[in-house]
């Protein structure tokens, strides 16, 4: 029984099949994190996020990483640049991939002012595309040691990746299943700061765009894997994808996220389909031998406890007392992608413990406008702030608790107090998978609206 149970296992893993879609996305990611890369610097967003700063707000424990000194964060992006290209010409592949996942994670690690999802994506797709056999076709490492080249791959690479994006889709879904993404209130805030878009800008103030917009939004998340799996409705599929990430790539101006999102189709169309058509010269694999490796086990054992975390990371926010609409807690690495409008605000005020002197701290002349809207709404990160403040007084000789006045409002409804602000935050400890009572409990009514006109 167990020998016919290793057998399916290993027919479903481990036979070999045509590897021109990984090929074709390698050049394609590549690409696209070469972009990442230059395009940072260009953009300005390298200065605004990584240099104009005194300091980052990284994630928590990471805190050994921030940025480099002067301009040192320029040639770190130019290499990034630099690795992309690497990888999308299959040069030094691993070496290239492995390098830009180092440093990809680091940038990664060491700000959360500009967290996006496909900052996240980016990170696990670098990682897992040092282990696969991208490299083994239309690839100059390839072409200077033709004995590695191959034009077939284990068939565990096709289903990582498709169930990697497929995780993506549906947790983007069911997060969207909530009143004020169902009732259009999130995507009309949403639009309501893109009225001075050339041509668009009024059409998207239209209620009933609004209202397309979310419920497109869940379906398409949740319908659109099954259906690029499904042969009679692929074509179809991949031209709803097409609309619907250049319309987010023009109206929403998420980067190269909508980009990568359109080369996952590399993994649902016929793998003939894309040999005869983007490489007529190379001979289409049907051969379907089974090569399992010693190590096979390991890939199991890894591949399996990898997709348990990615499955569970995104619901830890069940197991945590209170609201993620509310507390924040849970919500990173979630995909809980555009889901809510947040603002607000946070006055720091510091008590020297020895003269007793309370007074309100100038946080605004230690933070760019960017890290002010961050502070405003994110517990995570105000107590980072306390703990920063908390230090440099020490520096000074000053031992002090600090105090956090924040207000929030949630999908433009009313402000609450967030933090509670009689709680010395500079004693407090932080656990990443606990709630923090500091923390107030969510008001019944704290998402209530204005009545719609």
């Amino acid at each position: 029984m167990q020998k016919t149970i290793y057998k399916a296992l290993h027919k479903l893993l481990f036979k070999h099949i045509d590897n021109s879609g990984l090929i074709l996305f390698r050049v394609v990611f590549g690409f696209l994190i070469a972009l990442e890369g230059f395009g940072a610097i260009a953009t300005g967003w390298v200065k605004k996020t990584l240099i104009e700063p005194q300091f980052t707000f990284n994630f928590i424990g990471f805190e050994f990483l921030q940025p480099l000194e002067g301009n040192g964060m320029y040639f770190y992006f130019m290499c990034l640049g630099i690795l992309g290209v690497g990888v999308m010409l299959g040069y030094k592949y691993r070496l290239s991939m492995f390098c830009f996942a180092v440093m990809w994670s680091g940038v990664y690690l060491m700000q959360k002012s500009s967290y996006n999802n496909h900052y996240y994506l980016m990170l696990l797709l670098s990682w897992g595309m040092v282990f696969l056999p991208a490299n083994k076709w239309f690839s100059i490492d390839a072409k200077q040691q033709p004995s590695t080249a191959s034009r077939s791959m284990p068939r565990w690479v096709l289903y990582a990746l498709i169930l990697q994006v497929w995780i993506v889709y549906t947790y983007g879904a069911i997060a969207k299943i909530y009143p004020a993404w169902l009732d259009a209130t999130v995507t009309g805030l949403l639009m309501s700061g893109k009225k001075e878009y050339w041509l668009i800008g009024s059409f998207l103030q239209q209620q009933w765009v609004h209202y397309t917009i979310a419920y497109v939004g869940i379906f398409f998340d949740a319908l659109i894997i099954p259906l690029l799996l499904y042969k009679r409705t692929r074509f179809i599929a991949f031209c709803l994808s097409i609309v619907f990430h250049i319309f987010n790539a023009l109206v929403f101006q998420i980067g190269i996220f909508p980009f990568m999102s359109l080369s996952f189709a590399f993994f649902f169309f016929s793998s003939k389909t894309l040999q005869r058509r983007f490489f007529p010269k190379k001979e289409h694999y049907d051969l379907a031998e089974i090569k399992v490796p010693p190590y096979s086990k390991v890939i199991g054992g890894v591949l399996c406890l990898y997709f348990i975390i990615q499955i569970a990371l995104p619901v830890r926010h069940l197991g945590i007392k209170d609201d993620v609409l509310w507390t924040e807690e849970g919500h990173r690495l979630s995909w809980r992608m555009m889901l809510r409008s947040k603002t607000g605000y946070t006055t720091i005020y510091t008590l020297d413990k020895k003269t007793k002197e309370k007074s309100k701290y100038n946080i605004k002349g230690m933070l760019t406008k960017k890290q002010q809207r961050t502070v405003g709404t994110k517990p995570d990160v105000i107590w980072q702030l306390a703990q920063r403040i908390k230090q440099i007084q020490a520096r000074k000789g000053i031992d002090v608790a600090v105090f956090a006045d924040t207000k929030v409002s949630v999908n433009g409804g009313p402000y609450f107090r967030l933090i509670n602000d009689t709680v010395d935050l500079g004693k407090q400890k932080w656990t990443p998978f606990k709630h923090h009572s500091w923390i107030l409990p969510a008001p019944k009514n704290y998402a209530a609206l204005p009545e719609k006109n």
